[in-house]
């Protein structure tokens, strides 16, 4: 079994599952776009993931009370949608998108409830066009899923992905 690692955050793959870091250096263009933690690869679907752990992350509590204040009345929705718009285009001008795609945003803050994960789900899914313009001339969806998910949601709803502190 592999595993994803990121600021004390551990996501288990299960075997035959591919998965890769995406936002360090390797990719060259960390000056001018931004990127999602992860790539994972299933048979049906790539898995865009972002992880957030403000809670446990080594900042100063001023910080992390300030992040958690920013989550919860939407002032994070746009550094996300932008982290799934840069990696998608990059992965597309790099001919790996033949498969739906998929973001998923883990927030390690305990506080959050099912209302607070629903809200920003919404909120982050009207940021990402999924079907492009109204006068539908995309032909491909722009994004197939999105869920924002706390620690005890993604592993009862990502079971098979299951999420620890390392």
């Amino acid at each position: 079994m592999t595993a994803l690692r990121e600021k004390g955050i551990e996501i288990s793959l299960p075997s035959g599952v591919r998965g890769r870091k995406f936002d360090d250096a390797s990719h060259g263009l960390s000056h001018c776009m931004k990127a999602v933690d992860f790539i994972i690869e299933l048979n049906d679907r790539i898995l865009f993931v972002e992880i957030k752990d403000p809670e446990h992350s080594g900042v100063a509590k001023e910080s992390r009370e300030d992040f958690v204040r920013r989550f919860q009345v939407g002032e994070i929705d746009r550094d996300l949608a932008r982290k799934y718009r840069d990696t998608f285009l990059y992965e597309w001008a790099a001919e790996r998108l033949g498969k739906p795609v998929h973001y998923l945003v883990l927030v390690a803050i305990s506080a959050l409830d099912a209302a607070m994960l629903l809200a920003r789900t919404d909120a982050l899914k009207r940021e990402l066009p999924f079907d492009g313009p109204s006068s539908g001339t995309w032909t491909r969806r722009f994004a197939d899923g999105c869920m924002v998910f706390n620690l005890a949601a993604w592993n009862e709803y990502m079971t098979e992905f299951r999420v620890r502190r390392s």
